[in-house]
């Protein structure tokens, strides 16, 4: 799939999105915390270009899959009203959730990192994939961790390597995505090991 971008409320990003094949609209809740405003968000939202969104993400709250269904669940009809896809981000805890899969269209793996890398989180994404939804996994900044997020059916991850040092670090990821699609045993896929 190569490169696009991720957007957010206050990165500024948004009027970057035409220089890109795809891009993806987050939230923000995970960098704003308590201090998101969905209004605001919403507003964000409506002059993003719907042509190209890969997904726009539904409000969450980190590491509380309960808490996250219930800011979520009002949303994901009225993202597809206003010409989106929808992601609905898996959390912690989201074993014990019902989770909506008719109201989104892309399971967003978030959470802590243990449970990013989780048997729990593994089995989502399987289950994603049995209900046909693409797949993304946040906060990815190495190449053991892209690899394991393919190797384990993800469709597409993110993460702020890139925005540390971008000189060197557009070569390295761009080597990283040759990698990745070069084939390889399922013993070559490994584990986390960073």
């Amino acid at each position: 799939m190569g490169l696009g971008l991720m957007t957010q409320p206050g990165n500024g990003y948004l009027c970057d999105v035409g220089y890109y094949d795809w891009y993806a609209a987050d939230n923000g809740c995970f960098a704003q915390g308590e201090s998101f405003d969905e209004v605001r968000w919403l507003r964000w939202l409506d002059k993003a270009p719907r042509e190209g969104c890969l997904f726009a993400t539904a409000p969450d709250v980190l590491a509380d899959a309960k808490a996250t269904l219930e800011r979520s669940r009002p949303y994901l009809k009225q993202l597809r009203e206003m010409g989106f896809p929808v992601a609905f981000v898996a959390q912690d805890g989201l074993e014990d959730s019902d989770v909506p899969w008719d109201g989104f269209d892309t399971l967003f793996i978030g959470g802590t990192t243990a449970f990013k890398f989780s048997a729990v989180a593994r089995e989502a994404i399987q289950l994603a994939k049995g209900h046909g939804k693409w797949v993304h996994v946040g906060r990815v900044n190495s190449y053991h961790r892209l690899c394991y997020c393919f190797g384990i059916g993800a469709d597409s991850v993110d993460g702020n390597y890139l925005a540390f040092g971008p000189d060197i670090n557009l070569r390295k990821m761009e080597r990283w995505l040759e990698q990745l699609h070069q084939p390889r045993s399922l013993f070559e896929w490994g584990g986390i090991q960073d």
